[in-house]
């Protein structure tokens, strides 16, 4: 098995010891993103910019890795509030078409930096 580690400038720095992304043959595990902006590795304020930044997060090692939404076949996203859980499923919808990938929300009581969202995700590339 050949391990492929992704990197991109375009998305937040490992903020510990992780890659952002592998990709073994056609499938790839992308790591959790939360709301850094990748220019300043600075928190975004407001619910509504973190959880846009997390997507834009993970759309940049996406790319990275030659994939697209499309490819995405399971997500994972962590909120610190469930009451933001209707905001994601709106915001999510600028970025997926139907069909959405396979997807579970799960409530926690923090995640790194303070950050109010964190999603995570598999995808497998169709070329």
């Amino acid at each position: 098995m050949t391990k492929q580690i992704i990197y991109t400038e375009n998305a937040p720095k490992a903020i510990g010891c992780y890659s952002q992304a592998i990709k073994v043959v056609r499938t790839v595990y992308l790591s959790g993103q939360i709301a850094l902006d990748p220019n300043t590795m600075q928190m975004v304020e407001g619910v509504e910019k973190q959880i846009h930044q997390v997507f834009k997060n993970i759309q940049a090692v996406t790319i990275a890795s030659g994939g697209s939404f499309v490819d995405f076949v399971k997500l994972t996203i962590y909120l610190t509030d469930m009451n933001n859980f209707s905001l994601v499923n709106k915001i999510m919808l600028e970025y997926f078409s139907e069909p959405c990938p396979a997807r579970a929300v799960i409530g926690v009581n923090e995640l790194p930096k303070g950050a109010l969202i964190e999603i995570e995700g598999i995808l497998v590339l169709s070329n």
